[in-house]
């Protein structure tokens, strides 16, 4: 599978880089900064220098051409503002998406947010945060055209992957390796099954293949 991952450069992209390219996926990530992309070469991806803050739907569209799958990773970052989380948690999102549609390609894989709420409120930088990602999911399960799938992880980690999950519609909150999320988020590309699906993510006792078999009905 050729698979576009945009976020290329975050810590999550860079370990689903890793893994997808491990297994023999084609894999390429979108960084906004040349000075990344080393890193990704060294996960095994292709690096595709694009800013999503300000590329048009038939600029991203181009990148995606022939892709058989594509991974929003993409997000503003602990220390930006609300500003950004809207330009980056809502609008690349939105934009992505919009592009896969453009270029043809089906399968959609979103990182969300546990949380994530069109309707949250609150002004402060997360509630800011949490609408603009419900907004962004509410836009991706709009699009007939995507078989997408949205995962909403809890508290992400840097723990040590553990391989075992708790991967269902409403999980309650939980922390979460980033091993782990990029684990699940392997098999969910190759999972159409689970198209149509928002799911919550957390540690749990069930093995990473056998979590999202299980919640895509095998």
């Amino acid at each position: 599978m050729r698979i576009v991952i945009a976020g290329g450069h975050g810590q999550i992209a860079l370990r689903l880089e890793r893994l997808l390219s491990a297994r023999g996926d084609e894999v390429a990530g979108i960084i906004r900064k040349a000075e990344q992309g080393d890193d990704l070469r060294a996960a095994g991806a292709e690096p595709v220098l694009l800013d999503l803050e300000s590329a048009s739907v038939d600029e991203v569209a181009a990148r995606l051409e022939g892709a058989d799958a594509a991974v929003f990773a993409a997000g503003a970052g602990p220390g930006s503002g609300t500003g950004r989380k809207d330009t980056v948690d809502r609008g690349a999102a939105v934009l992505f998406a919009d592009a896969a549609v453009r270029a043809g390609v089906r399968r959609f894989v979103m990182v969300s947010s546990m949380g994530a709420d069109a309707a949250h409120q609150g002004d402060e930088v997360f509630d800011v945060y949490l609408r603009a990602k419900g907004e962004a999911d509410a836009h991706v399960s709009r699009q007939r055209a995507l078989d997408w799938t949205i995962l909403r992880p809890g508290s992400l980690t840097d723990d040590a992957g553990t391989g075992l999950v708790r991967l269902e519609a409403h999980t309650g909150r939980g922390p979460v390796p980033r091993d782990d999320v990029a684990a699940v988020l392997a098999e969910l590309v190759d999972t159409s099954a689970t198209a149509g699906l928002t799911l919550e993510l957390v540690g749990g006792s069930t093995p990473v293949s056998v979590a999202v078999k299980s919640v895509a009905g095998n």
